[in-house]
């Protein structure tokens, strides 16, 4: 049973890894025997990121770069490829919210949501899946998509279409590149306790209203998405493809 989720001898590129759920992710992957890549814009945020993995004694490289810039995506890879370095795990993690009234929402500001959440998934795991093929032994990509990716909110617009969309390329992706053994699925996390949430975790309306509309009654853990994560790394998911998990206490269920 252990070797369903041993992902030793495995590389894991984690996007927007720096700090909250990005960072957690990377931490159970390390724990589960993969080496990590993290990744994120700011170069002293990813150094103390890296410091505290290193500091748990887990295998970590660093990678600074914007995820929704092609050009830049190419570069990462590409110097990983001059460095004999094989990536078989990726999870899109990197996004940005906006929050403002739809009918005052910029188009700068609307394609800049998209970009981050959506088309660095694309990007990304493009890039990643060019590689899988061209190995022949397959690999994994998980996209993180949202609640939104099945249900909207107000004054959400710009990152409703771009989770949405996160949902409907994570299958897309796995109707494409089944054949070559590469399984793509999503997490969809609910409402957890990271930075992106903390003024809404401040909010005492929102906070009752989270707490009021979940059947557990509380926000979730950013521990408490890593094992979904670790399934969909590993073998024990190598049939599972084309699926959004939600991990949400149940918030979906009771629409």
């Amino acid at each position: 049973m252990a070797s369903l989720f041993d992902l030793s001898g495995s590389t894991a590129l984690v996007t927007g890894s720096t700090r909250g759920l990005g960072f957690a992710y990377a931490q159970g992957l390390a724990e589960a025997g993969a080496r990590v890549i993290l990744n994120g814009t700011q170069q002293q945020r990813l150094q103390e990121a890296l410091g505290r993995l290193s500091a748990s004694g887990h295998d970590a490289l660093g990678a600074c770069f914007d995820v929704a810039d092609e050009s830049a995506v190419e570069a990462a890879f590409a110097a990983w490829d001059e460095q004999g370095v094989e990536i078989d795990i990726v999870i899109n993690n990197a996004g940005i919210q906006h929050r403002e009234p739809l009918l005052e929402v910029s188009l700068a500001n609307w394609q800049r949501v998209l970009d981050v959440n959506l088309n660095s998934a694309f990007l990304v795991g493009r890039a990643a899946a060019r590689r899988m093929v061209a190995r022949g032994r397959g690999g994994k990509i998980i996209n993180i998509g949202s609640l939104t990716s099945e249900a909207a909110r107000a004054t959400v617009a710009p990152y409703t279409a771009a989770k949405g969309g996160v949902k409907m390329l994570t299958k897309a992706m796995a109707a494409e590149w089944a054949e070559f053994d590469i399984q793509c699925n999503g997490i969809g996390p609910g409402y957890i306790l990271t930075d992106m949430n903390a003024a809404l975790v401040e909010n005492l309306e929102f906070d009752r209203w989270v707490k009021a509309s979940n059947p557990t009654h509380r926000w979730g853990k950013p521990e408490e998405l890593v094992g979904t994560a670790v399934f969909l790394a590993a073998p024990a998911s190598r049939y599972v493809n084309g699926q959004m998990v939600y991990v949400d206490g149940g918030w979906l269920a009771t629409l």
